[in-house]
């Protein structure tokens, strides 16, 4: 049963439960020697409450949705007028013509005057006010209830969407580079260029698969970026220096995935010349309830005509981030002297 489904049977239950306890008042308040549940006492009782049920009920499922929804205030006071008016004349006549009260012979009977039933009337009509008040107060707080939660839900969608929309935008961003790699590869070793294809095989199929999951084990992930290291690592230079620290065991962690690869992926981008010294430092580790993430490169930006990637793998992590993980991630990135410093640390909430 869906959740508003149920929240309408709730409504319905706590409806019910009032209008019983309010109909059987009468077998639990009898006045000593004269109990309300019998008698003329009782047939006074129940029209009453029938009027006040007619009111409620009238307002809550025509007046205040036909009129005071559609903002017509003068038309949903002149109808409760009428519909008052009517109710109260229908009780009193039911209450002197149907259910006259006992008379009683230690007191003289004093005839009712036209001021009785004009107070008699009043009173009731003070009393259906309060129950108008009350249905207005009910509809329109079920009514917030449920823009609000009409509201959630659309913002819901609409957060999903966007991070569907920024995951997609990894793949090509990611594929974009590989392809790059292998394509320089295929000139220089086409050995090692069929293996990196090979090993593109099953990265492509974590991104488009398992990635697909809200979250995944830091030990998949794990898996497929020590498969991305090892193959842009294939058209490193000998001498560029390559720290790789990853977890070797997989604790069941879970995490959302390709959070971590756009850093990995500017450090081969931004970190490697073929004329100087380069060196690429990758760590990524457990530290009781958080998840550490640590890329270290010497720094050699491109200029402006590459525009392979054009920036947008920190910007998309920085907004999946704040997404996903609010108030419970660091990440400090930029130059220091001639070294790029990536840090990256996700409270994932369970160590």
């Amino acid at each position: 049963m869906r959740t508003d489904e149920k929240t309408k049977e709730y409504t319905w239950l706590l409806h019910i439960a009032i209008w019983v306890v309010l109909f059987g008042m009468p077998f639990f308040s009898p006045r000593p020697g004269h109990p309300l549940h019998g008698g003329v006492d009782f047939g006074r009782f129940i029209p009453t409450l029938v009027s006040f049920l007619i009111i409620f009920y009238v307002n809550y499922f025509f007046l205040i949705k036909k009129y005071l929804y559609q903002k017509r205030l003068g038309m949903f006071i002149l109808w409760n007028v009428i519909l008052v008016a009517i109710i109260s004349l229908a009780v009193h006549f039911t209450h002197r013509h149907l259910f006259p009260m006992p008379v009683n012979p230690g007191r003289p009977l004093r005839p009712r005057t036209a001021l009785d039933s004009i107070s008699f009337i009043a009173r009731n009509t003070v009393i259906y006010m309060a129950i108008i008040c009350v249905a207005v107060a009910v509809k329109m707080t079920e009514r917030w209830y449920r823009d609000e939660k009409r509201r959630d839900e659309m913002e819901k969608a609409a957060a999903e969407a966007e991070l569907t929309a920024l995951k997609s935008q990894v793949n090509p961003h990611f594929l974009f580079n590989t392809l790059n790699n292998i394509y320089s590869l295929i000139q220089i070793d086409q050995t090692k260029a069929q293996e990196a294809v090979h090993d593109l095989s099953g990265m492509l199929r974590y991104v488009l698969y398992e990635s697909e999951s809200p979250i995944v084990t830091l030990g998949k992930e794990a898996t497929f970026l020590g498969d991305y290291i090892k193959l842009m690592s294939m058209r490193c230079p000998k001498d560029v220096k390559l720290e790789v620290s990853l977890p070797s065991e997989d604790s069941g962690r879970e995490i959302a995935p390709l959070l971590f690869i756009p850093l990995i992926e500017n450090a081969f981008k931004h970190g490697i010349s073929a004329n100087e010294p380069s060196s690429i430092k990758i760590s990524l580790e457990e530290d009781g309830g958080y998840v550490s993430c640590l890329v270290e490169n010497t720094f050699f930006p491109k200029d402006e005509s590459d525009r392979s990637g054009s920036g947008i793998g920190i910007k998309n992590l920085c907004r999946r981030l704040e997404m996903l993980y609010p108030n419970a991630y660091s990440f400090e990135y930029g130059k220091v002297r001639n070294v790029y410093r990536s840090n990256l640390r996700i409270n994932t909430g369970n160590s």
